[in-house]
């Protein structure tokens, strides 16, 4: 808006998609203020609150905070409760990014960690991430009901409304985003949603999370290996923290070998400053047996490109 100089607000750790927003909307990325995080990869509020009061001061606008409920790179949730309450007390939109943390809440287990994302404004998930969808096929909610189509409705000729035929039905899909055409993306979602239902989803999550917790236990208990992030849900940081000079260019081969062995195909990321071998336990068909042959992988590997001897876990054989 011309003379307005609006800003909004997410952590270091928000995902991409977030600038990319800013862009796209004529803001630009400069217009996004990226928040520190603490020692557990999560928003710090202190500094959130530090950098509203700042901005206002200096005339900007602020006008979005944007919470992450499951971070990409390490799975944190940021204080959803506590930006909720900043939001109203602020009169910030509160957006929350739940690319695939937001399907926690379907698991009885561990729905209370994203306690206060029940009081976005808005939620962004995928259902081709948690929800065993085949790619993609992501979903938005807007709480109030007509401001999504008051930002992307269109009223031209060629797309009038009519109270009856093929013209009818309003608010079109069209309306409600920035794609006038788009795939039959809700046939797939039924499909899961059908076959699984909620409650085999939670279930799906709760697996997942509990196989997260086993290899970041079985990743502890072995003596060449490292663990780089608090495991909050699904997403486990690890590397080989020896055997090497340059351990990054070592673990960033090692991810490159296992993916071409066809064995498993993690990611990488960096958690401070460390390049980090990036599991993210989406898939309902893995088990610990797979995190067992994923490690005796990794290490074997580790072992060929160094040519020392990589020390298992004392007590724990991996498989052969």
């Amino acid at each position: 808006i011309q003379g307005r100089k609006l800003v909004g607000y997410a952590a270091e750790s928000a995902h991409g998609c977030v600038a990319r927003a800013f862009d796209m909307a004529g803001l630009g990325m400069q217009a996004l203020r990226r928040v520190p995080v603490d020692a557990a990869f999560k928003l710090d509020m202190a500094a959130l609150q530090r950098m509203v009061a700042q901005d206002r001061t200096a005339g900007f606008e602020p006008f979005l905070v944007v919470g992450t409920a499951g971070t990409v790179d390490t799975g944190a949730i940021d204080p959803l409760a506590d930006l909720a309450a900043f939001a109203r007390e602020q009169g910030l939109w509160f957006h929350v990014d739940g690319a695939f943390g937001a399907l926690a809440c379907l698991s009885p287990a561990h729905a209370p960690a994203l306690a206060g994302i029940e009081q976005a404004n808005s939620i962004a998930l995928d259902f081709h991430k948690w929800a065993q969808t085949p790619y993609d096929a992501g979903c938005v909610l807007v709480r109030e009901e007509g401001r999504q189509a008051a930002a992307f409705a269109q009223s031209l000729a060629y797309l009038s409304r009519e109270e009856r035929g093929v013209a009818a039905g309003a608010p079109w899909f069209c309306d409600l985003g920035p794609d006038l055409s788009r795939g039959f993306r809700a046939l797939k979602v039924w499909f899961t949603l059908a076959g699984f239902g909620t409650e085999g989803l939670g279930n799906v999550v709760a697996q997942c999370c509990d196989v997260a917790r086993y290899l970041a236990e079985r990743v502890k208990a072995t003596p060449s290996l490292e663990l780089l992030a608090p495991v909050t849900l699904n997403v486990v940081c690890f590397r080989v923290k020896e055997g090497a000079a340059d351990l990054d260019t070592l673990n960033a081969e090692l991810v490159k070998d296992l993916q071409e062995s066809g064995i498993a195909v993690p990611s990488t990321t960096i958690v401070q400053g460390k390049l980090a071998i990036r599991a993210a336990i989406v898939n309902h068909r893995t088990t610990q047996q797979d995190i067992d042959i994923m490690l005796h992988a990794v290490l074997e590997l580790a072992q060929k490109r160094t040519g020392a001897k990589v020390p298992y876990a004392q007590g724990q054989p991996l498989p052969v």
